[in-house]
């Protein structure tokens, strides 16, 4: 029985010339803005409260010039409102406004002496998901270096307000001594530079002329690139988690699907790792001779996992000689605790080290490790993001559970993380607080959260930022794909067909 050709498996490769796909390029600039001093230089010796004057300094003037302009001709009742330098210069009865900082005073917010107190405890309480309290025993104050103050009113029911930021309040002090508030002002988005500004003025600089010469790396910019922001890998080194990863490999490499997705593909210039790359540690089970060996200090080396990180360590390592990845820490990874997160140390991953910069290098590396927040210019545009824990924590003040409406705050107040130190822990910075944003971002996205949501704010002055909420992919499966040219989003979706009949 003769075979057609054609239908044959076997076949020779022939003289068809296909085409190859070359990966579009990052134009990758990103900023230290949250990296810490190292050895001796790093203390945690000194107060934590500075850090609230720091950022009631940076924060104050621009409140009250908004303030200023907003409130300067306002009057009730023919009395004209004044402005107060300090909270406790507040008098009774008179119309006026002062700046100052949220403290929110709630019953149900984690206390020292509780802590103090566990070593009594049968079993310690579970961690509450919210602080709110239901029967209505919160309160909302006002402070500066002077005093307190505590405000009631209808605006700040409105208004979302946790511990830590810089607001203006405007209204009357009443005889309880409460500070009945009219209207209120936060600081709102700072400046946005320009697409490019920061490349273009490292240019002029390098060149060493006044001229605004271009340099060679903007003369072949390539338009339609897309950078793949994706958080929650939760790698915990079981079988389990192979299959989901290995669709993502496979397609962030162009392997798992046909030409036309290909083409899509290659313009994915960039691969964001947003926060809990790995599982939270899941230490091996121990033999009974084994556990009644006594161990130093209770530390047990052979109790150690390695398989999670050595499972990560592998994934980057297939990845990154095809696309350059940014890895953001997250709660679950191995990196300190405290906010600011450093750069996960590259001794955890031996493969993957390779593609990093060297320690003292000044531009980054195809692999670079960076800290938890991020903030640095990719194409062009200023993205700022982090590994989810600012905004969990915001969202145990407040009722409800709006994610893009915390971040919107988080942006109009000019503050990262508004409640560190106070119940998110943060290094005791001394001489700045760099969660204040100095620059309005046009990308901010939050790695770790329920669910994907997205949305387009608008500033004072024009500015336009994008919010993306970034899913857990081990729980949907789900990447989230920015277009460097319109900032638009785009859901890709993976998932594992399971036939249950």
């Amino acid at each position: 029985m003769e075979v057609d050709a054609d239908d044959e498996l076997l076949q020779d490769a022939g003289d068809a010339a296909y085409p190859t796909l070359d990966r579009q390029p990052s134009y990758y600039n990103p900023l230290d803005t949250f990296k810490l001093a190292k050895g001796d230089q790093k203390h945690y010796q000194q107060q934590y409260g500075d850090l609230y004057f720091l950022r009631l300094a940076k924060l104050k003037p621009a409140v009250e010039a908004l303030a200023d302009e907003e409130w300067k001709d306002f009057e009730i009742a023919g009395e004209k409102v004044r402005r107060v330098d300090r909270v406790l210069d507040v008098r009774q009865g008179e119309l006026c406004w002062v700046a100052g900082t949220v403290y929110m005073d709630m019953p149900l917010k984690p206390n020292i002496l509780d802590d103090i107190s566990k070593d009594h405890w049968i079993a310690a309480p579970p961690p509450r998901e919210k602080f709110v309290s239901p029967t209505g025993q919160d309160q909302t104050m006002l402070e500066d270096e002077s005093g307190r103050l505590r405000l009631i009113g209808t605006p700040l029911q409105l208004s979302m307000l946790v511990t830590g930021c810089i607001i203006a309040v405007m209204g009357t002090e009443n005889a309880n001594g409460d500070f009945e508030v009219v209207d209120m002002k936060v600081p709102d988005l700072p400046r946005q530079p320009q697409r490019w500004e920061r490349d273009e003025a490292s240019a002029v600089i390098s060149n060493g002329t006044g001229s605004k010469r271009k340099s060679n790396g903007e003369q072949k910019r390539v338009e339609g690139g897309k950078i793949a922001i994706v958080s929650g890998l939760g790698i915990s080194g079981d079988q389990g988690d192979t299959l989901t990863l290995d669709l993502l490999m496979e397609y962030l490499l162009g392997e798992a699907c046909g030409p036309s997705e290909q083409t899509e593909v290659s313009k994915i210039s960039r691969l964001i790792i947003a926060g809990n790359s790995i599982t939270e540690g899941t230490p091996l089970a121990l033999r009974e001779e084994e556990k009644k060996a006594s161990r130093k200090y209770g530390y047990d080396s052979s109790a150690y996992n390695p398989a999670p990180t050595t499972h990560f360590d592998n994934f980057l390592a297939t990845l990154l000689p095809s696309i350059p990845v940014t890895l953001i820490p997250g709660e679950t990874d191995p990196a300190n605790v405290s906010m600011p997160q450093q750069p996960i140390h590259p001794a955890m991953f031996p493969r993957s080290r390779n593609y990093a910069a060297m320690p003292d290098a000044v531009e980054p590396g195809w692999f670079d490790s960076v800290t938890n927040p991020w903030e640095g210019d990719v194409d062009g545009w200023r993205l700022m993001g982090n590994g989810g824990q600012p905004i969990d924590d915001v969202f145990k003040y407040v009722e409800g559970d709006e994610r893009l409406e915390m971040m919107e705050s988080l942006l109009r107040w000019r503050c990262g993380a508004p409640t560190a130190p106070d119940t998110l822990w943060c290094y005791p910075f001394q001489d700045r607080d760099p969660f204040v944003i100095e620059e309005c971002p046009h990308v901010y996205f939050v790695g770790n959260q329920p669910r994907y949501d997205t949305v387009v704010i608008e500033g004072p002055v024009g500015q336009l930022v994008r919010l993306i909420c970034v899913p857990k992919f081990k729980e949907t499966g789900e990447i989230v794909l920015l277009d460097t040219d319109t900032l638009e989003t785009e859901l890709v979706k993976f998932d594992v067909f399971e036939n249950n009949s």
